[in-house]
């Protein structure tokens, strides 16, 4: 009898490495892959105009702010008590306002780069498909630092390279609310058209 389960088991785990040897599998940090995309420099610097905006009115707010309690402090031993609550009202208010601004702008901001970064994520995963399709790799793990799909992996190959080549030959993605002029930077290896 224990020479039958000896070879079911035998059998049994020839099998398992027959079909885990017959998988392919490669990996890929997409940090670092979306990272060297292009359109990554354009969305960062269509989220830095964005963010200037708020920067602007956040410091308008806070100047006004800080010159009303200058004023208060200023005048407040002269200041009747309900001129004085009225102004602490008013100040209250103002520093109420000026952070509930704050708080929007960080959600706005954040809602921005989601918006942004959407089609440039959809981009990255269309370019590790065609690749590992190409390639014939049944599981391409994600070796960012920020969220790796495996926490152990035997060795694979990294398709980094192959990934980035099909997203350079691929069109660019459309960033809303980027500048017209706004173009990837040029590729390695290719020199600028001269004008005649």
């Amino acid at each position: 009898m224990n020479t039958i389960k000896k070879i079911i088991l035998t059998l049994i785990t020839t099998g398992i490495f027959t079909m885990a040897h017959g998988q392919k599998i490669a990996h890929v940090s997409l940090d670092s892959l979306i990272s060297s995309m292009p359109e990554t420099k354009i969305a960062k610097e269509t989220v830095q105009n964005y963010l200037k905006g708020f920067e602007t009115e956040i410091l308008t707010m806070q100047t006004e702010l800080e010159s009303k309690y200058k004023d208060y402090l200023d005048k407040k031993e002269t200041m009747s008590e309900p001129v004085r609550q009225n102004k602490e009202q008013d100040l209250n208010q103002l520093q109420k306002r000026t952070e509930d601004f704050k708080a929007q702008a960080g959600q706005d901001i954040q809602r921005k780069q989601a918006e942004l970064g959407g089609p440039i994520l959809q981009k990255a995963k269309k370019g590790i498909e065609a690749v590992a399709k190409e390639g014939g790799y049944k599981y391409v793990l994600n070796t960012s630092l920020s969220s790796s799909g495996a926490l152990y992996s035997e060795p694979s190959d990294d398709i980094f390279a192959a990934v980035k080549k099909k997203l350079d030959a691929m069109p660019p993605v459309n960033i809303p609310g980027a500048t017209p002029n706004s173009k990837p930077p040029i590729k390695a290896g290719t020199a600028p058209k001269k004008a005649k």
